[in-house]
């Protein structure tokens, strides 16, 4: 296949060489094409390469990009879909496969117009491995691949065959999905991340500077934990109350990472080898440090993560106090409000979520 490859990043050149080394024609998009040679490396914790591939090209150009792409896999972060959406529409192959990965984020919204002409969106769960640059353009570490993949699509009557690729380029089995909604209600970042951030910055105003900053993952603590396992309770309370949309596959953080207290989880966390080392997001200043609330970490998993959970919550009309108050306080503090909106997308009410979900009829 023709497959075009949105990012440079992690998870985009992870992307880029398991489908060059299967044999497809893979361009890669990106803002700096300068940076990437044809020949890419996926090596392992010892450095050693376990996959290699050469892709066709770099481009910025959107129309050398998707014109001709079969396949297009998008693993930018939620805040940039919307645009990246619109460049598709107007360049790309209207009869293009368009996958993101992970699939949470509101994206199937910002594709609402591909899907309507005939492009079938698909979504993979979660990212296939844990994956960090070694050489940006040239080679990335990729750790902990998983033994199964979950992939959604809209409509959903091509599932099987997007199950099938992401098998395939892979090697991995790959499960297919009933209902979309699933993917867009994994916890996963949008909780993990969010309540981390509220409890290491929980006292955080402006003027507040911190002379240090734990680890994120590495010294995660048992009052994260303990806000984690509420936040993903109610995330449990509200796939309860949509039966309808067999959301039995939205996996409890709690059963994903095998603990059953906070203090079980804590240790579980923290002592995940591929998260060792990584900061907690801050912009070192005088005196010492404040959030980075430019980071992914604020501006995608509580704007594009935690708060379509919350919208959900809304539609299905379940309470959620531990979800709204770490919401809350992350917009009390946030420097930009651009947070993701089903109203932007013409869903105001539960017949037209409803609509979308259960019908797949895009607004």
């Amino acid at each position: 296949m023709k497959i075009t490859i949105v990012g440079g990043g992690n998870i985009g050149t992870q992307f880029m060489v398991h489908c060059a080394e299967k044999g497809h024609e893979v361009i890669a998009y990106t803002s700096k094409p300068e940076m990437f040679g044809k020949h890419l490396d996926i090596v392992n914790e010892n450095g050693t390469v376990t996959h290699s591939g050469d892709i066709i090209c770099a481009t910025n150009d959107p129309e050398e990009a998707f014109s001709q792409a079969e396949m297009i896999i998008i693993t930018i972060p939620s805040t940039m879909m919307k645009s990246m959406a619109d460049i598709i529409f107007e360049y790309g192959n209207p009869t293009a496969l368009i996958g993101v990965v992970p699939g949470n984020g509101g994206s199937e919204c910002a594709f609402g117009k591909c899907i309507r002409r005939g492009n079938v969106f698909f979504a993979v769960e979660r990212v296939p491995a844990i994956a960090r640059l070694v050489e940006k353009g040239k080679r990335v570490r990729s750790t902990g691949y998983r033994d199964e993949l979950h992939v959604s699509s809209i409509p959903i009557r091509n599932v099987d065959n997007c199950c099938r690729i992401i098998s395939e380029l892979f090697g991995i089995p790959c499960r297919p999905i009933p209902n979309y909604l699933n993917l867009t209600m994994t916890p996963s970042n949008p909780i993990l991340h969010t309540t981390r951030l509220r409890t290491i910055f929980s006292d955080y105003r402006p003027g507040v500077v911190y002379k240090k900053l734990p680890l994120f993952y590495e010294e995660w603590d048992d009052a994260s934990s303990q806000l984690l396992i509420k936040c993903d309770e109610e995330v449990q309370m509200i796939c309860r109350a949509l039966p309808e949309y067999q959301l039995e596959y939205v996996e409890s953080l709690r059963e994903h990472y095998e603990s059953s207290t906070a203090e079980e989880l804590t240790i579980k966390i923290a002592g995940i080898q591929a998260f060792k080392g990584l900061k907690t997001p801050a912009v070192e200043i005088e005196g010492g440090f404040i959030p980075d609330l430019h980071s992914r970490y604020f501006t995608a998993d509580y704007s594009y993560g935690l708060a379509i959970i919350k919208q959900v919550a809304g539609f299905a009309e379940v309470k959620t106090p531990c979800i709204d108050e770490t919401m809350n306080w992350y917009e009390e503090i946030a420097i930009e409000h651009n947070e993701f909106r089903y109203s932007d997308y013409g869903i105001l009410t539960r017949k037209e979520f409803d609509a979308f979900y259960l019908r797949g009829e895009p607004k």
